[in-house]
């Protein structure tokens, strides 16, 4: 019920948005997916072909929305879907799905495809050409990496900024906008995370410029901000005065002879009115140009494609990666022209956010009441079973124990044996 009221909206804002706005594929996995999608049976000879489950997950905003889950664990996962053949010459092209990784993904991948041309569909792999690739990517703590990858002529070319995606395990939608002017933007949750354009932030093509390596700094170049003053506040009289003066306190020595030794000279000392040569004062340098830089030139090498933003024969979506640990679900597929209306779709699924927190908040508690339930059941068992081996460690004593005391009085019994022939043949002798 909840799904189809949500499709009312999403028709009602499609019609808001005029007409002008295509759809080129939208799936929100309701009764009949299958007969739109198709498995692919790569890896499955060898038995680690995954499988999708139908479903909204462990936690959701709506038991009835439903998407496909990755599953089990350990396994390649390939579905594609087909589509009217699209052009998005002179057109923007909006890819936008949501994903819950609900599993605490070990190591794999989250990401989708749009891909051109012939696809066999049943042979569909990580081996088949696509045109973007699109989405998040973890393994461990460390890589938590969004893609956001793009083909030209037949090289793959990814994003040179480093986008990281969202790691908990609420649901959260991708977007990625490529507009006819090159420019481009990524959102998570309808919120813009980066911006720019395929010409700056892809090495697809060389760059427009380059900085000139043989310029050199003109000789006429002055890159001093500011300079000192001569004149400014100079005291009158200040290059007149001495760095040492005599030493008045100095007095002439009794052995000293005037016309043997010369007239005799106070020794000289540091002068304290003398301050060093006068520098003036730092003021604005009127001939000051700004710091030199390397200048920027036309890339002889560089050859632009107006056409670098177009794909011209779009014609599938796809699903391909591999995980450690399964349990994605992916949902709210969308392929269109138009980012108000990719928008608006988002904003109506974002108004329930609060129920998906909700609904996992109370899976939490669930999961973790059961962790307890078995580590106290795990814990009575370890009691059990350490009284078990007690009880039978016991047993074991008490049978050895038993068993070396009738060893004994086996022995004594012997022995007592042994000393009463004795005392016997004693005797005989003794009567003889």
């Amino acid at each position: 019920m909840a799904a189809n009221v949500f499709l009312w909206h999403v028709c009602l804002l499609g019609f808001i948005v005029g007409l002008k706005a295509e759809v080129i594929f939208e799936e929100r996995f309701e009764d009949g997916w299958e007969s739109r999608w198709v498995k692919s049976n790569w890896k499955k000879s060898e038995g680690l072909a995954g499988n999708w489950l139908h479903t909204a997950g462990k936690w959701y905003a709506d038991p009835d929305d439903k998407g496909i889950q990755t599953y089990p664990d350990s396994r390649f996962f390939a579905i594609s879907a087909e589509f009217p053949e699209f052009n998005n010459n002179n057109r923007t092209l909006v890819i936008q799905y949501s994903v819950k990784i609900e599993q605490k993904i070990e190591c794999g991948g989250a990401y989708v495809k749009l891909l051109s041309g012939y696809v066999n569909q049943k042979k569909f792999s990580s081996n088949t050409p696509y045109s973007i690739m699109f989405g998040p990517d973890l393994c461990g703590t460390q890589t938590k990496k969004l893609h956001a990858i793009i083909s030209y002529k037949g090289q793959n070319y990814p994003i040179k900024k480093e986008l990281q995606c969202e790691t908990d395990q609420l649901t959260h939608m991708y977007t990625f906008i490529i507009r006819p002017d090159a420019s481009y933007s990524i959102l998570i949750d309808n919120r813009e995370r980066e911006s720019g354009s395929l010409y700056t932030d892809w090495d697809i093509l060389p760059p427009r410029k380059i900085k000139d390596v043989n310029a050199k700094k003109p000789a006429d170049w002055d890159d001093r901000e500011y300079i000192f003053d001569p004149d400014a506040g100079k005291p009158e009289g200040y290059d007149l005065i001495p760095p040492e003066i005599p030493d008045l306190d100095a007095k002439k020595p009794d052995h000293w002879n005037d016309q043997a030794d010369g007239e005799w000279q106070p020794p000289k000392v540091p002068n304290p009115q003398y301050k060093g040569p006068w520098k003036g004062k730092k003021v604005k340098n009127p001939n000051y140009k700004g710091k030199w830089k390397i200048p920027w030139i036309d890339n002889p090498e560089f050859e632009d494609d107006p056409d670098l933003y177009v794909y011209t024969s779009l014609k599938y979506f796809g699903i391909e990666v591999w995980q450690v640990k399964a349990g994605s679900v992916f949902d709210n597929i969308l392929v269109c022209d138009d980012p108000q209306y990719a928008k608006g779709v988002a904003e109506e699924w974002l108004s329930d956010r609060e129920s998906e927190k909700e609904s996992f908040e109370l899976a939490e508690k669930r999961r973790l009441a059961e962790e307890e339930k078995e580590a106290e059941h795990a814990r009575r068992e370890g009691e059990k079973r350490r009284r078990e081996r007690d009880a039978d460690r016991d047993r074991h004593y008490h049978h050895r124990e038993h068993m070396r005391q009738r060893m004994r009085d086996k022995y004594r019994s012997r022995a007592s044996y042994r000393d009463h022939d004795d005392d016997d043949d004693d005797d005989y002798h003794d009567e003889l």
